[in-house]
């Protein structure tokens, strides 16, 4: 598996603390020589990591990237979980876990804010298509200030065969969709859920839709209808989170709504 450079103070430290990928070395920046810096290179240190001093232009050139906080690391690519796994998983679990279903999200800032917003709500797993949307890029672990990082990431080929694998492993699928449907706040979403958000134009795609258990939708007032696809995602993510707290169910894991 190809290399690739991870960049930016948050990225570098979240990978090196979660211990998931890989790290072929660390470039630190001469010029900047931060206290920040100083502690990623004794992290790296203490776990036989090399680490490297070198010129900025020589982290723009590895980072293709100027933002790069003076920071970048050759990694190994993000380890992904296969969905076979969660679900066997969840089935041996007393109750259930929030998912976040992501469909044709192609912008990475969007999808980076979404997995910091997930990991923040504890959810299990984020899922994304492996085809024609954004993937784990260092740009997205960068957008999700290094929330990549931790979050279990799961890539199908098949979305909608993906959505019938969870419905058999018990999950509840609910699907976002501006307009139609009910209203997030009125729905009990404090059992097995796996939420899903369709893409930044046109949302969920037709197939993906109608095999969704319910749509829901965000209730708006003025004349602007919709909402950013990761605005959207926070908002319903929060109200799950939300529900769970005021139910007394721990929010990472919830059995109330278990299918049947």
């Amino acid at each position: 598996m190809k290399d690739e450079f991870l960049y930016g103070i948050h990225p570098v430290e979240e990978a090196l603390r979660a211990g998931r990928r890989k790290f072929n070395g660390i470039f630190l920046s001469r010029k900047s020589a931060s206290r920040k810096l100083h502690a990623i290179a004794s992290s790296a240190a203490s776990k036989n990591i090399s680490v490297e001093w070198v010129p900025d232009s020589q982290l723009n050139r590895l980072a293709e990237e100027s933002q790069h906080q003076g920071v970048t690391a050759r990694v190994g690519r993000i380890p992904s979980m296969k969905l076979s796994s969660l679900v066997s998983t969840n089935r041996r679990a007393s109750g259930g876990r929030l998912l976040v279903l992501l469909d044709s999200i192609v912008d990475p800032h969007n999808l980076g804010a979404i997995i910091r917003t997930a990991l923040g709500v504890g959810a299990e797993a984020v899922i994304i298509p492996q085809n024609r949307a954004a993937g784990p890029t260092p740009a997205v672990s960068k957008a999700s200030a290094g929330a990549l990082e931790h979050i279990h990431l799961v890539e199908v080929t098949n979305l909608v065969a993906g959505i019938k694998a969870l419905k058999s492993g018990g999950w509840w699928v609910y699907g976002m969709d501006q307009g139609t449907g009910h209203s997030v706040y009125d729905t009990d979403l404090t059992g097995m859920v796996a939420m899903v958000i369709g893409g930044e134009e046109r949302g969920m795609r037709p197939l993906v839709k109608q095999n969704c258990d319910f749509l829901l939708t965000i209730p708006q007032q003025g004349p602007v209808t919709s909402l950013n696809a990761s605005v959207a995602a926070a908002v319903t993510m929060y109200e799950v989170y939300r529900q769970c707290r005021e139910s007394g169910i721990p929010c990472s894991t919830s059995g109330r709504r278990d299918r049947g």
